[in-house]
């Protein structure tokens, strides 16, 4: 069944083949979109365009999102190819490390406002791009985390950041939804990715995951991408302004310790 047929598709974020990112490409092209690929720094490139040489895909280009000229660059690429886009995949964050250790309250004022910048405007700035590009409406979908909402051990900075960017898919889909355009958001269960291994103490995090979770079964980027697929397609049309948990039923608990099943 393709639900995207015809469609296309921008994802950001990926770096190799186990990011988010790369689930969600995976799945809009397995589901028929036509998916461009854009990943960060130069040295990621070899990792990504053998990627993207496995979904055909008709573009793959840097762009560092921290400057508006490669933002620019980049979609005069993008409307050289296509005459619309359809689909905008933002799975962009970061943090520096220092920042992600201690506590929240020593976060230096650089650190804050470098996580919010690439984490959060980040979206904003491809969406305002994005938007001339979707004349007939389309679907935009950015990552988040159960960290936006509740406090996580040595999330810090980057729960302050998430929660920022969840307000922002609202207002974004306030913005937007006159045009058609759908803004939602998916929040993943710990997943290990190179974002994720700056983390401390994730490792520890995602081995306890599966013995808490209702589910007692882990993420994959598969069945995030098969999320977004979803949330992209027709399937979705009045879905708008939402955080989808993709998490095995982990938000939903009040007691988070390891239960005996017994």
């Amino acid at each position: 069944m393709n639900l995207l047929e015809g469609k296309n598709a921008l994802v950001f974020g990926v770096a190799n083949d186990h990011s988010i990112a790369w689930g969600i490409a995976k799945a809009l092209h397995a589901h028929g979109a036509q998916v461009a690929l854009s990943y960060a720094a130069p040295q990621l490139e070899r990792r990504v365009r053998p990627l993207a040489e496995s979904i055909q895909a008709p573009l793959v280009e840097k762009c560092d999102l921290a400057h508006d000229e490669e933002i620019e660059a980049l979609f005069s690429k993008v409307k050289s190819l296509w005459d619309q886009v359809d689909i905008l995949i933002h799975a962009v964050a970061f943090a520096q490390r220092e920042d992600l250790t201690g506590r929240y309250l020593d976060t230096s004022r650089e650190g804050f406002r470098l996580a919010l910048d690439i984490s959060v405007y980040t979206f904003t700035a491809l969406a305002r791009a994005t938007e001339p590009l979707m004349p007939a409406g389309g679907s935009m979908l950015t990552m988040t985390y159960y960290g936006g909402q509740k406090a996580v051990p040595n999330y810090n900075v980057m729960g302050v950041a998430k929660a920022a960017l969840e307000a922002s898919v609202r207002y974004l889909a306030v913005d937007l939804g006159p045009q058609g355009i759908r803004v939602n958001a998916i929040s993943a269960g710990p997943v290990r990715t190179l974002a994720a291994a700056g983390i401390p103490g994730f490792r520890r995090m995602h081995r306890a995951f599966q013995s808490i979770a209702p589910l007692r079964q882990g993420i994959s980027i598969d069945d995030i991408g098969n999320t977004a697929a979803w949330l992209c397609s027709p399937l979705a049309a009045k879905i708008t302004g939402e955080v989808i948990f993709v998490d095995s039923g982990y938000h939903i608990l009040g007691l988070t310790a390891p239960q005996d099943d017994a």
